[in-house]
This record gives C-alpha cells, structure tokens and sequence, in this order.
C-alpha cells in the first residue's frame, strides 16, 4: 500500500530535509510539497493524501489552523513537526499521529512511519468491514432490521460469553474472539483464530444466540464474524474467499457470490 503523502513547511530546507529522510521509505510517496497553511488546506482538499506532515510555527494559517480547515472532509493522518516543545499536548489533542521535533530523528521517524502503516490499516480495515455488513444485510432482511435499532439495546440481547464444554473441560469463549463458525451436523467448530472448540448445538439455535450486525452466515454451514474479516479475494473460478485476521480463507457459497464481487469492486 502507497502512503501518499503531503510535506507542510515554510521553510524550503526543512521540506528537503524530510524529503530526503522519506526516501527510506518505499511505501511513501510524496505528492505535493506547501509553503503556508491556506495551501495546505487546498491541497488536501484536492488531493485528499493518507499522511501530512505538518509545521505548526508558519505565517498566516499554523497548523492547527490547517487541521480544523480540513474537518469538513475525511482527514489524513497528521505528523507535526516542529522546533517547538511546547506544542506537543496540543499536537496529540488534534489527534496527531505523532509529533516530531526538528531536525527530524531517523529512528522516530522511522517509528511514526510504522505507526501509520498501522493506523491506516485499522482504518482500511474498518472501512471494508463497513461496507462488507451493507452488502451482506441485503441478503439477509432480518440482520437489516436489527441493525436500525438502537445500538446499546440490541447488543443487550446476545451473548457475550459463551461456554463450550469440550474434551472434558468447560471453556468461556468470548463472543468477539470468534473468527467464524462451521456446521457439522448437530455439532458447531467455533474458531477463534488461535484455538478450534466444538459445541454441540445447530446453527439455528447458536445464530439466535449471536448478534446478527456481526455474525453473518455466508455458506449454509458457515457464520462468520465480520468484525475479523480482512479482504475479500475473488478465485478464478469464479467464488470468493473471506479472508481472516488469522489469515484463514472461508468460501462464500454461490448465493453470496454476487454481493461479495459488489463489495470487492
């Protein structure tokens, strides 16, 4: 993944500066370099970067400035640099991804970098999830109704916990540890990404026991857990593949198929 990135910065050497350390960075790409906030808010806007790196000490329109400026659009991710110390609370209450001070540490550098990498991914992550529960519901009507009440009410009637008595021992699985599910007659494998547990249930019973915003089914003996769900691949034969945070594969069954390729394009 590109991180496509915006330098901010009134001071011509301090761009270079940094434009030199980044060339470290393979997955960086800087698209646009500003002088002053009123270009940097523009910029953003236009260009809409994954990452700005920001000085808050310039003429006109700091840096804070230029974050509140961009609020109205979905913002990047905001690094501040600057000579100045005194600005870090501030830096970290604008929700900055990290502050760093001039000149530019390489080793901090190199840890904020890592620190975006991780945040974009959550946030990728939690954007496909999004939109993976909106195309899903259009398949199952009775999940799409749940989802328009209230969010603390309906949490309220499923399960938090679950206990499995398995190989003799009583396990107490959190329902959100669950990576997916998998039928096998009157008995349920419940994944959890590390460990597999069997449960003597039907999928019908344990389906009323799960949160249907969460839990889809997506093969008739398969319910996955679309908060674990981290890419959908298409197979050359035409099915899909979910794929986990454990990396784990779970087929989508042909009367999915079609809404899962809306969701991947």
């Amino acid at each position: 993944m590109t991180i496509r990135t915006i330098l901010v910065d009134d001071e011509k050497l301090a761009i270079q500066g940094l434009q030199l350390r980044l060339e470290a960075f393979e997955d960086v790409e800087i698209i646009e370099t500003c002088q002053n906030g009123r270009e940097a808010i523009r910029a953003i806007k236009t260009l809409k970067p994954d990452l700005v790196f920001l000085d808050i000490q310039m003429p006109g329109f700091d840096g804070f400035s230029v974050v509140q400026g961009v609020m109205e659009i979905d913002p990047p991710l905001f690094v501040f640099v600057t000579a100045f110390q005194e600005h870090a609370i501030r830096a970290f209450e604008a929700n900055a991804v990290n502050y760093l001070m001039k000149p530019v540490d390489e080793d901090k550098l190199a840890d904020t970098i890592e620190r975006v990498r991780q945040r974009l991914a959550e946030k990728k992550s939690s954007d496909d999830v999004e939109r993976l529960k909106n195309v899903l519901s259009e398949v199952a009507p009775e999940a799409a109704e749940s989802m328009g009440e209230d969010d603390a009410e309906a949490a309220g009637r499923y399960e938090k916990l679950i206990n499995v008595k398995d190989r003799g021992q009583i396990f107490r699985v959190e329902v959100g540890t669950i990576e997916h599910i998998e039928a096998a007659g009157d008995y349920m494998c419940i994944y959890t990404g590390d460990n597999s547990l069997i449960l003597r249930e039907t999928m019908k019973d344990l389906e009323r026991r799960l949160d249907p915003r969460k839990f889809q089914r997506v093969h008739r003996s398969t319910i996955v857990n679309l908060d674990q769900v981290r890419q959908v691949k298409p197979h050359t034969n035409g099915e899909c593949f979910l794929v986990l945070d454990s990396g784990a594969e779970v087929k989508v069954s042909r009367s999915y198929r079609d809404v899962v390729a809306r969701f991947v394009h």
